[in-house]
């Protein structure tokens, strides 16, 4: 039964003509210089990407697949940037160097600025680039990119090495002084411009990293930036540190909190209350009989899966438009309610894990919300394919950055598992990819259940949405009450899959402390099981346990934010 259940709610709960141009200019060079890696974290085992900067902010740094040490760079390679990550280093004139570095992915480029570059179509596995160059009479610096190409996928990058001597003979130790007066002139509801002093530095400054919190999000040449892809009504903090060519950092500026504008949608902030509902499956109530019993307005529409393609359909298998799930959708809205489709669940024909590429799955989510005039979207999620799959993570995330981008207004949420303590590491993982990536999610909503043991239903949940709100702080550099603005919890009515039991007077708790700490979004799984069958164990239709008809959903419904 357990395998039912968890099929139902988490499926359930269920160019290139033009590579001949990287070539061109390349430069027959005579013997490398001597062996010593001038790139700073060749290997990205810091952890983090700097001092390597990425257009589009579409790189991050990934565990798998690793071609030497515990980590590499992923970029996610859209129809219109290539995810260029580039590092500036320090090099003597008149010098040669040797570039070499190890690449995965379709049509992965590596080379030197105004120099030289190479290329490799499609590995299947890790295969090494080179190419070398030599510095002109009086070069300096010298900048050193990695790139996928339009709408071919992710691509990674490991153990990159540029061998030869650093420049300035004895190396630049000297970090620049730190950017004075930053100031914002300007924000929208979906982005902060920022403007400060120049640095000073011995050699020169060649970069301006700025912060979020204690996460870089953007580096420019200039003394001015614009930090896209942020969340309406939504308070950030942001410093900024100069760079020379050698990678010494300066310290940070003074800071600026600005707080974005309301979004387009209305409002201060998105708040919903949206047990999902599911056409597919468990005896489906009409919904409008369900608002006129509670006063909900609205639902999570369970699941748009892939029916082959890259083409959503709902369950993988029903038409987009035309059939039960839109007549479910038309009652909603003529009751004056609306919905939220959500892509993926525990199992099935994920379009996140089939669709070729990032704008691929942009435009599959694209359909649905322009067949249905959508406010918002949800993705779940889950399992191996999408969830413990950093790549595919890296894909949903770029596609719901493009959407959001391409649809004013739209709020893009993300559900996924959570420990009793918080998320786990892949769910820590998608968080940091939703930070480097800008991807300007409006919610992070976790799923609180299926723990694996323990009664306390209450407690854990408010345990592993603190642990959320506590990753989101660290991650984004918000505070407290902005953190939680952006939680959502996903919980299940009665029993789990694993019996843990949720009654009503638990989710009457569990809603009274999201009121409180004015979380954004509130949902459980799923109206078609809020029935009672005391004694009746887990199954599709009823909760297993005593309570009346549509109690939960009448419970969620009080769930204002």
């Amino acid at each position: 039964m357990r395998d039912t259940l968890r099929r139902s709610r988490r499926r359930l709960l269920a160019l290139l003509g033009t590579a001949a141009l990287a070539m061109a200019g390349a430069i027959a060079l005579p013997g490398t210089a001597q062996a010593a890696n001038v790139l700073t974290n060749p290997g990205f085992e810091s952890g983090s990407l700097s001092p390597w900067s990425c257009t589009g902010n579409l790189g991050s740094v990934v565990s798998s697949p690793v071609h030497g040490g515990s980590k590499a760079l992923a970029g996610a390679v859209s129809s219109s940037d290539t995810a260029q990550c580039s590092q500036t280093v320090a090099v003597q004139p008149n010098t040669a160097y040797s570039l070499s570095g190890w690449v995965r992915g379709s049509y992965v480029y590596l080379g030197v600025n105004g120099g030289s570059s190479t290329w490799t179509s499609s590995p299947s596995a890790y295969a090494q680039l080179t190419t070398s160059f030599t510095t002109g009479a009086s070069q300096t610096s010298a900048t050193i990119y990695v790139h996928g190409w339009y709408a071919q996928g992710t691509y990674y990058a490991d153990d990159i090495s540029l061998d030869g001597p650093g420049g300035g003979g004895g190396g630049d130790t000297q970090a620049p002084t730190a950017p004075t007066g930053l100031t914002s002139t300007g924000k929208t509801s979906s982005s902060v411009s920022l403007s400060w002093g120049a640095s000073s530095d011995n050699v020169g400054v060649t970069a301006y990293d700025i912060y979020s919190g204690a996460n870089q999000v953007l580096s420019v040449s200039g003394t001015s930036a614009t930090v896209s892809g942020l969340s309406s009504s939504t308070a950030y903090t942001f410093t900024v540190k100069a760079r020379d060519a050698a990678g010494n950092s300066s310290a940070a500026s003074n800071s600026v909190s600005v707080t974005t504008d309301a979004g387009t949608g209305g409002g201060t902030g998105f708040k919903q209350a949206a047990p999902y509902l599911y056409e597919g499956w468990g005896d489906p109530p009409n919904p409008a009989t369900v608002m006129a019993a509670t006063g909900v307005k609205w639902f999570t529409m369970a699941f748009v899966l892939d029916s082959g393609g890259c083409t959503p359909a709902w369950d993988g298998s029903r038409a987009l438009t035309g059939g039960v799930d839109q007549t479910a959708i038309n009652q909603i809205r003529a009751a004056g309610g609306d919905i939220v489709p959500s892509f993926g669940g525990w199992q099935g024909s994920k379009l996140g894990a089939n669709c070729s590429s990032a704008s691929a799955l942009a435009g599959a989510l694209q359909k649905v919300i322009s067949a249905y005039g959508l406010k918002a979207i949800d993705m779940d999620i889950e399992n191996t394919d999408e969830f413990e799959n950093e790549a595919v993570q890296a894909k949903i995330l770029t596609a719901l950055k493009t959407v959001k981008a391409n649809n004013p207004g739209l709020k893009t949420i993300v559900t996924f598992g959570t420990s009793t303590t918080g998320p786990t590491y892949y769910g820590n993982r998608l968080i940091e990819q939703a930070q480097s990536l800008n991807a300007g999610i409006d919610v992070f909503t976790i799923m609180p259940f299926d723990f694996g043991g323990g009664a306390d239903m209450y407690g854990n949940t408010v345990a592993a949405a603190e642990g959320l709100k506590t990753k989101l702080k660290s991650t984004f550099g918000w505070d407290d009450a902005t953190a939680y603005s952006h939680i959502g919890i996903s919980g299940m009515n009665g029993l789990s899959d694993q019996q843990e039991n949720t009654t009503p007077a638990i989710w009457t708790q569990i809603r009274d402390w999201s009121n409180s700490h004015h979380i954004a979004r509130l949902a459980y799984w799923a109206v078609n099981r809020d029935r009672p069958c005391a004694g009746g164990g887990v199954v599709s239709n009823c909760s297993g346990i005593n309570q009346s008809t549509w109690q939960f959903t009448s419970i969620t419904a009080g769930f204002t934010g």
